[in-house]
């Protein structure tokens, strides 16, 4: 049996092999070289090396001697305290875990949150480069949820995808505007760098579509090149807000008009962060961004939950008439990430009881991007884009309301069948975020909220913006929507269709299991025109008859 010397001997050894052993090489090299440096004492090992050598190893080693002595002597990280200097590669590669796994690591199909191949696309249509793909699809067409669109066997000829356009305004509305169906997504100036502002608003411009502001206000930068503008209006009234955060309709008067001002959209939710406010870090509010906005640099920017200036569906329509009214007839709507359901059916209660009927409305998918937000909204809150773009569509067909308002959609949507899909579940047009991001350089590096991004997308660092070469940018965000209209020319030619608004819920069709593939029309369930409206009709097991039952005009 050992005796208590060995014991002590034995655990000192494990020690100096295992957890210290860093430590105490660094310790036992930097006092050696301490002593050839005190006593000039000759050696073997100047015969190796220069003095400057063995004085850079002396540094180095001391240097990390005495900082294992600090992770042995603190208390706030166990790790260190078990494992000096060494603990610390623990910290560094999990600084850059992300970056390692995004290029040594993960798929082509790997969607963190968009795929290297979703990415690549982007890029490679931005750059006006070949995407043509040899060999044969590398997505596994009998894995569930494989969606597909369905062709003809008398495909048509391509139309000009200039002529991919829909006019929004209803008969209220006395400055309806021509869009495109494939715009830039609401990104604020704040979220976003000046450079990327201006590179995305003049792509807007030579490609003719719009670009949103983002609840962010209407910078100079949004107007510099021309670009047109749907101005989104938030709970903070960016823009056009009193000095305590309520409604100055005579500030809004001013900025909606604007010649480049196209259309005003009322942000209810944001599909990445719903029932929460939008949010700025304080750490990227300079003194311009507190300028356009009206805002504190003090503490973090963020909105209201709530719009300050209606709280029941009724008052809510009587604001979009005013927001009408004040803007000159331009175009007004509303976005939002559906949650509750019945709560939207009372909005819509609200259109057929006031006769005030917006001109669109945009469809947010919890799927959708942001610059900041808690992670448990990101993940766990709002209803994804199609199932949320489906009852839209549905309850205002079943209102009797379809006709009279356009439907957009939002939310992870990047290439031509993106657009279909959204398309053949009922949207007029769809916007796009990050893939105009994409588009600007965004490497999807995840550090929006930083104020560090690598590219100067997503900064207020006016060194990291100069990164961003506004007119190279610009010819790419132009390059990205020209050759993503193009490919959705052609997709639904094969299908024997001339115009994206030709394109039904029986042209795309998704697989169920291994056995079975079914198409839109069958999948999902379709309201009739004017379904709701019948009260002889009334079904108490349909899901949209019970919501339906549930709305009120009073309130949500």
């Amino acid at each position: 049996m050992a005796g208590p010397a060995q014991l002590v001997r034995h655990k000192l050894l494990n020690t100096f092999f295992s957890r210290h052993s860093i430590w105490f090489a660094c310790i036992f090299v930097a006092l050696f070289l301490t002593g050839l440096r005190v006593f000039y004492a000759p050696h073997y090992l100047y015969y190796f090396m220069s003095d400057s050598v063995i004085n850079t190893i002396w540094l180095i080693t001391s240097v990390l001697s005495a900082v294992g002595l600090y992770d042995v002597l603190q208390n706030k990280h166990s790790i260190l305290k078990n494992y000096p200097i060494m603990g610390h590669f623990r910290f560094l590669f999990e600084d850059f875990r992300p970056e390692i796994r995004q290029y040594f690591i993960e798929s082509d199909q790997d969607a963190l949150p968009f795929s290297r191949m979703q990415r690549s696309l982007v890029y490679q249509r931005a750059k006006n480069e070949n995407a043509d793909k040899p060999f044969g699809s590398i997505i596994d067409v009998y894995q569930a949820d494989y969606r597909f669109m369905t062709h003809a066997l008398n495909p048509c000829k391509p139309a000009d995808p200039d002529s991919f356009r829909i006019t929004i305004g209803n008969s209220a509305c006395r400055q309806p505007y021509s869009a495109s169906i494939f715009n830039i997504s609401a990104m604020s100036f704040g979220s976003l760098s000046a450079n990327a502002i201006r590179a995305l608003n003049k792509g807007a411009y030579m490609g003719n579509f719009y670009h949103d502001t983002g609840e962010g206000s209407i910078s100079p930068y949004h107007l510099e090149h021309g670009g047109d503008i749907v101005w989104e209006l938030g709970s903070g009234y960016f823009g056009c807000r009193t000095l305590d955060g309520q409604f100055d309709p005579a500030k809004f008067a001013q900025q909606a008009a604007l010649p480049q001002v196209k259309m005003i959209e009322l942000k209810l939710s944001q599909g990445a962060k719903p029932g929460h406010g939008g949010i700025l870090p304080k750490d990227k509010i300079s003194a311009e961004i507190a300028q356009i906005r009206g805002v504190s640099r003090d503490v973090d920017c963020v909105s209201p939950s709530s719009h300050p200036a209606f709280s029941t569906p009724i008052e809510m329509m009587q604001f979009i008439q005013q927001l009408r009214d004040l803007s000159g007839g331009k175009p007004v709507g509303f976005k939002l990430c559906i949650g509750q359901p019945w709560q939207f059916m009372s909005i819509v209660k609200a259109m057929l009881h006031t006769k005030i009927v917006p001109d669109f409305i945009v469809v947010d998918g919890a799927e959708g991007g942001t610059g900041a937000a808690p992670i448990e909204l990101i993940n766990h809150m709002g209803t994804p884009l199609r199932e949320g773009l489906l009852f839209v569509h549905n309850t205002l067909v079943g209102a009797g309301l379809r006709e009279h308002i356009k439907v957009g959609a939002s939310g992870k949507i990047i290439s031509a069948f993106d657009i279909a899909s959204m398309m053949a579940t009922g949207a007029d047009w769809c916007n796009s975020a990050r893939g105009f991001m994409f588009a600007v350089g965004c490497i999807q590096a995840q550090s929006c909220h930083t104020n560090q991004c690598p590219v100067g997308v997503a900064t207020q660092d006016k060194d990291r913006q100069k990164a961003l070469h506004v007119d190279t940018k610009a010819e790419r965000v132009f390059n990205f929507h020209k050759n993503t209209m193009h490919a959705l020319a052609e997709m639904i030619a094969s299908a024997g269709l001339c115009h994206p608004a030709e394109v039904k819920a029986h042209h795309l069709a998704q697989r169920i299991n291994d056995r079975e593939i079914k198409n839109y029309a069958q999948l999902h369930f379709w309201l009739k025109p004017n379904e709701l409206l019948h009260q002889d009709l009334k079904d108490e097991d349909n899901f949209y008859y019970r919501m339906w039952n549930l709305a009120k005009l009073e309130q949500f």
